[in-house]
């Protein structure tokens, strides 16, 4: 694996749909970066002006800041294989 994940998560409150996607992206992480991501999570209700400044037009999106390239997905990340692929941990098949 090359470095650190860095990742941010924005959602839209405490919903069923945002805990759901939190759950989904810390099970992939664990078991596919082995402890080697940093996770943030960010409630665009509460930080408007951080959603703004990265153009966040839906929510739930994941954005894998590092490593290179920057990357976003958008949903609630129940499709492991997306995931993976987004994040650059697997190539498409």
């Amino acid at each position: 694996m090359a470095g650190k994940y860095l990742l941010r998560l924005f959602i839209s409150g405490k919903t069923p749909r945002s805990e759901k996607c939190i759950a989904n992206l810390r099970a992939v992480c664990e078991r596919e970066l082995e402890g080697e991501y940093e996770l943030e999570v960010i409630d665009v209700l509460e930080r408007p002006q951080l959603a703004e400044d990265e153009k966040i037009l839906a929510t739930p999106t994941l954005i894998k800041k590092l490593p290179p390239p920057v990357r976003r997905l958008i949903g609630d990340l129940s499709d492991r294989e997306k995931v993976l692929i987004g994040l650059d941990v697997k190539d498409i098949d």
